[in-house]
Formats: C-alpha cells, sequence, structure tokens
C-alpha cells in the first residue's frame, strides 16, 4: 500500500505541474488586454507600459512561467492587478465560505441520493423506481443557472419564503447568523448533486445484488435489512467513493454559477470578477487551488478504495 500512494503521489504532482503550464499558457493566450481591462480602454501607452513593467507582462512568456513558478514555490499566489491585495488574503478570506457551501450540499446530496438509489435499486422497474427516475433526470439534465432562477422566482418572488441573495457578510459566522438566506443557494446545489449521485447508487446496487454471496447470505437466514445494509451497502458506495473524488471540478463550477446568481461571497464569484477584468493572479491561483484539491480528491478516493475494499491494497502490492 506504501508504494502504491507513493506512486500515486508522483502522479498527482505531475498533474499539478500540467495544469499549472497549461493553465498559464491558455489564460495569457486569452484575447485583450490586461492593463487595459484594469486601467480602462482610454488609458495612455505610458500607463499601460508601466503597468506591464510593474506586474512583468512585458517580459517573454516563459520567463513570466519562471518567475510564477518561484512565487508558487515561496507560497505566494501573488496579487491581484484589480483588488490591489494579495492573492493568498483574498483566498483565506474567502475559502472558508466554499467549503461551507459545498461541503454542506455534498453531504446532504448524499444523505439523500444514497438511501434513494438502494430503494430504486429495491424497488427497481417499479412505479416508485419510475417516478424517482423522472424526477432525478429532470434535475440531472436541468442547467444549474436556470435551476437556480427558478427556485429564486417561486420562493423568493412568487412566496417569499426565502432572500433571493446570500448574506452579504464578509466572514462565515455572520453568514450563518442569516440561515434562512442560505437555504436557497445550499437547496440548488444539493438537488442538482443528488441526481448524478442517485443513479450511480442504484446501478451500484443493482450490480451488487445480483453477486453469488448475497446469495449465501439468503440461503443462511440473514434478514433482507441486514444484507442491504451490511453487504449491499458497503459494496455499492464504491462507486461513490469515486464519484466524489472526481466531482470536484464540477462542483466548483456549478458553485460559480450560484454564487454569481446569489451573490454569494465566495471563490466563485471572486473567480468570475477576476475573468472579466483579465486578473491573471487570481484565474491562476484559483485554476491551481481546484487542479490541486481535484488530485488531494482523487487520492482520498483510491485511499477511501481499499479501506473499503481490501482486495485493492492486496492488488496495489
Amino acid at each position: 500500500m506504501t508504494g502504491y500512494l507513493i506512486r500515486r503521489v508522483g502522479q498527482a504532482v505531475g498533474v499539478v505541474i500540467g495544469v499549472m503550464i497549461l493553465t498559464f499558457i491558455l489564460i495569457h493566450m486569452e484575447p485583450g488586454s490586461a492593463a487595459r481591462s484594469i486601467l480602462g480602454i482610454r488609458s495612455t501607452a505610458s500607463r499601460v507600459a508601466i503597468f506591464n513593467a510593474t506586474y512583468g507582462l512585458d517580459q517573454p512568456l516563459y520567463k513570466q512561467f519562471w518567475n510564477y513558478v518561484i512565487q508558487i514555490a515561496h507560497g505566494n499566489l501573488g496579487t491581484s492587478y484589480y483588488l490591489q491585495q494579495p492573492v493568498n488574503t483574498l483566498f483565506a478570506q474567502r475559502l472558508p465560505r466554499d467549503f461551507f457551501l459545498l461541503g454542506t450540499s455534498t453531504v446532504l446530496a448524499l444523505i439523500v441520493s444514497v438511501p434513494i438509489g438502494v430503494f430504486q435499486a429495491v424497488k427497481r422497474n417499479g412505479i416508485s423506481d419510475n417516478l424517482l427516475t423522472g424526477a432525478t433526470f429532470t434535475l440531472y439534465t436541468m442547467p444549474t443557472f436556470f435551476f437556480a432562477i427558478l427556485m429564486i422566482s417561486l420562493l423568493s418572488i412568487q412566496f417569499h419564503v426565502f432572500p433571493p441573495i446570500a448574506p452579504q457578510t464578509t466572514s462565515l459566522t455572520g453568514m450563518l447568523a442569516d440561515p434562512r438566506a442560505l437555504v436557497l443557494p445550499e437547496a440548488t446545489l444539493t438537488l442538482t448533486s443528488i441526481a448524478g449521485f442517485s443513479r450511480y447508487m442504484r446501478s451500484s446496487v443493482i450490480d451488487t445484488l445480483a453477486q453469488d454471496y448475497l446469495r449465501v447470505c439468503r440461503a443462511k437466514g440473514l434478514p433482507e435489512r441486514l444484507v442491504l445494509w451490511r453487504h449491499v451497502l458497503r459494496n455499492s458506495f464504491l462507486p461513490i467513493v469515486t464519484i466524489l473524488g472526481l466531482s470536484v471540478p464540477g462542483l466548483v463550477g456549478g458553485a460559480i454559477i450560484v454564487e454569481y446568481i446569489f451573490s454569494y461571497q465566495g471563490m466563485g464569484s471572486l473567480f468570475y470578477e477576476a475573468a472579466l477584468n483579465h486578473d491573471f493572479p487570481i484565474m491562476l491561483g484559483a485554476t491551481l487551488l481546484v487542479g490541486v484539491l481535484t488530485v488531494i480528491g482523487n487520492l482520498a478516493a483510491d485511499i477511501a478504495y481499499g479501506i473499503l475494499d481490501p482486495r485493492v491494497r492486496h492488488v496495489s502490492h
């Protein structure tokens, strides 16, 4: 298992380096000028030249990348062109809000979707299975932005149940002081995630139910409920572990849309504003962070896979 983890960590480092190189090239190939975006289209050529010289944008691309790598090695993500604040400080302020929003919505989605998937597998091809399949497919195919606007139209404008915007505060504790304003962004991310998790869980449970060892368990006289929750659930949860590790980019992408629509002051809205303003340090830092989190998620999924299925540990030797 140790050798396996060492190889996976080495692969993860290679992936992160590849993400850094590709992101840096693509962002600097973006049409438009960062100086013009920050200073305005009427800025003089001398002001543009000073801006480019200040941030090293007048240097060759390879030299800019090397300077960026040195910055990253020292734990420095640079300074925002537009906000004139260290990117590290901006991330430190906003990341706790994102971890709360994405973490709670993912946990809620799992709590709801796992029992739904098990129920659908046990009652497969029945009326309840078909109804739930229709509902989950509707949620799965609905764009996040459309679902968020629909929630606002229905629960904020029509019935005035919840506020249409998230708490406008800079601290996580301040946001938690107004839980009603968090309901719609949380519900949007949770409901759009339930569909995918429940479909994977349903398919996995159906495959597990067809295994021979379950027939042995039933032949020994074990109650059906015990068979389901002790044997079926643990083995069926393995694909969900993998999906969780791979879902980080999708969750972050959904968070960008949700945060913009509900004015949630998190990393998503920060990245959106940075993209509009050609704020390269924030864009590079956010992309690198998502890449690192995705790699960590996959590594954690591999470790969890080995814990849930001892055969994986055996193969890895």
